[in-house]
């Protein structure tokens, strides 16, 4: 009998009760924070954003700062808090969350709920990123070009408390495997960081090579307004703006090769290359002139611009970067030739470290999958009082 299995027979033997948020917790809304209001030093604060770009589970070091006069007027998350992005673009990345974890009270941006709670921070982190809660947040889930989940809403949501003991024990488990999967995410990290290196060495020119504004190098296709709702579901992928397709509908209104760049919110300035049938909504399609530019060697002149794309972002709420902004940026434009000896190479230097079917990124995924498996198990509960998972706990120490 594992460890687990002996602290439900022992505490819970006649069931785990699943219980309102509402009584294990109190949710406020985060505060009225925007880019201005960010310093280099004075009082912590977790921005919204940075839930989706920098952070895990938990989190204990990284983070914005606001000036102390602007941290007197926020909410502020205590230790073992728990912040919550109630805004996306999608409805699989809305509402995740960060266990706030360092030793002193931090500053919230807006968009956020802080989830102040009587049970163990990491038991109830791990539960809102399970399938369990997805099926729940489904249903509360309101909006169609910003997806919200409000803090009222989040009251209902019924979660499973088991005594702390037990909620301890699977955090124990599942903290195995974060870290084992966070060391290989370290090494495919800094492969990726070399691959980067070479790409930029790769694609730094001489003065004498041609520049061109982006508007010259490629005809500008814009994306169209469509919600999921009004949709049927197919297999085109929807690009809405996010790093991975929104959603799969059954027409498409572009084939062919392209590179999109992400309109608005946390990933406007994302780019992506596509050779095959999508529909493009809230974002710029960009179609290489021919005999300028081969659409590949386009993408990566744009990918390695990525960071300065994303800082063109303006407006509060949810940002977004501009077609004309974007049609003023200078790309260096080798020979026809040049590009296509770029592309060959750094098409091998991509598969090394994107294939799922190569080395460290497959092993990643199996992790991943692996992990997602047990964290449903673990944290679902029968009636009895025992979790599915009880047979497998041996395997998971």
């Amino acid at each position: 009998m594992s460890k687990l299995d002996e602290l439900i027979a022992e505490l819970c033997p006649d069931g785990v009760e699943s219980k309102p948020l509402s009584e294990i917790a109190t949710i406020t809304r985060g505060g009225n924070l925007q880019k201005k209001d960010f310093t280099e030093s004075g009082v912590p604060c977790i921005h919204y954003g940075q839930i989706y770009t920098k952070y895990g589970l938990f989190t204990d070091r990284t983070y914005t700062f606001v000036s102390e006069s602007t941290a007197s007027k926020q909410k502020k998350a205590v230790p073992g808090d728990i912040v919550m992005a109630v805004t996306s673009e999608n409805i699989e990345d809305v509402c995740k969350c960060v266990v706030w974890l360092g030793d002193e009270d931090i500053a919230v941006s807006g968009h956020t709920a802080i989830i102040h709670h009587n049970q163990d921070p990491k038991y109830l982190a791990y539960y809102f990123h399970s399938s369990m809660f997805f099926a729940q947040k489904q249903k509360l889930a309101h909006g169609t070009k910003v997806i919200e989940v409000t803090p009222d809403k989040l009251n209902g949501v019924r979660v499973p408390v088991p005594p702390l003991e037990v909620q301890r024990e699977i955090v124990r488990v599942l903290d195995n495997f974060t870290f084992l999967s966070a060391e290989l995410s370290a090494e495919l990290s800094a492969r990726r960081k070399q691959y980067e290196y070479y790409r930029n060495q790769l694609l730094t020119f001489t003065n004498d090579t041609k520049k061109m504004p982006l508007s010259d190098v490629a005809k500008v296709f814009r994306g169209e307004y469509i919600t999921q709702k009004g949709s049927k579901i197919g297999e085109i992928p929807v690009i809405l703006g996010g790093q991975e397709p929104a959603y799969y509908i059954d027409k498409a209104n572009h084939e062919g090769e392209i590179v999109v760049i992400a309109r608005s919110g946390v990933s406007a300035g994302f780019v992506s290359y596509w050779n095959q049938p999508i529909y493009v909504t809230d974002g710029f399609g960009y179609e290489a002139r021919d005999g300028v530019a081969i659409p590949k060697y386009l993408y990566y002149a744009l990918k390695r611009r990525e960071p300065e794309l994303n800082a063109m972002k303006r407006g509060a709420g949810v940002p977004h970067v501009s077609g004309e902004m974007l049609g003023k940026v200078e790309l260096s434009i080798p020979p026809i030739p040049v590009q296509e000896r770029l592309v060959n190479v750094l098409d091998n230097f991509e598969s090394i470290c994107s294939d799922l079917s190569i080395g460290l990124p497959a092993e990643i995924e199996a992790r991943k999958k692996q992990y997602e498996y047990y964290r449903d198990l673990l944290l679902t509960f029968a009636e009895t009082g025992k979790t599915i998972a009880r047979q497998t706990d041996r395997q998971t120490g």
